[in-house]
């Protein structure tokens, strides 16, 4: 499993860091199959507090609700991985913690619990902005580590790409 300490999502979050502070905004995060990895990147910088407010791993359909009021007929419609849940976890998150920006992540890492519709790799994540909200549908191939590391690299790189 790859380390925190990669360099690849060290550069990532000190990007997005310095973007954040140079602009006088803030994030927080909401995880499900991450498990904390993308709040750990980001607060691997050092003077993350300045921006970095807060995060909430949601790994159960009950902690969605109960710590980011998802709306459960959300989950019974589409699943917990799905476009509509984590918008819903990135709003959450944006608002509870009074952000300018938020991430969520949600997704079937492995190596199991995946499904035909929904196969190991599959992640959506989401980012809300001050101006809009987006999410996006990824597969992520390798293992269980792998999937997790993509998913983190990819959520850092689209806000870097976004907060330019």
């Amino acid at each position: 499993m790859p380390d925190i300490i990669d360099p690849q999502l060290v550069w990532l979050a000190t990007e997005v860091g310095h973007m954040l502070r140079d602009d006088d905004r803030s994030i927080a995060t909401a995880e499900s199959c991450t498990g904390g990895l993308l709040s750990a990147a980001l607060t691997e910088v050092p003077g993350s507090s300045a921006w970095f407010m807060a995060g909430w791993v949601t790994y159960s359909n009950v902690a969605k609700q109960r710590d980011l009021g998802v709306d459960p007929r959300l989950i019974e419609r589409h699943g917990a991985v799905s476009g509509p849940v984590v918008q819903a976890m990135a709003l959450a998150a944006q608002a509870r913690a009074g952000t300018d920006w938020a991430i969520a992540v949600s997704g079937v890492a492995g190596p199991s619990g995946g499904s035909a519709e929904k196969p190991v790799g599959t992640v959506w994540l989401a980012w809300a902005s001050p101006y809009d909200l987006r999410s996006e549908q990824c597969h992520f191939a390798g293992d269980r580590g792998a999937v997790r590391h993509a998913a983190v690299c990819h959520a850092l790189a689209t806000l870097l790409t976004r907060l330019r």
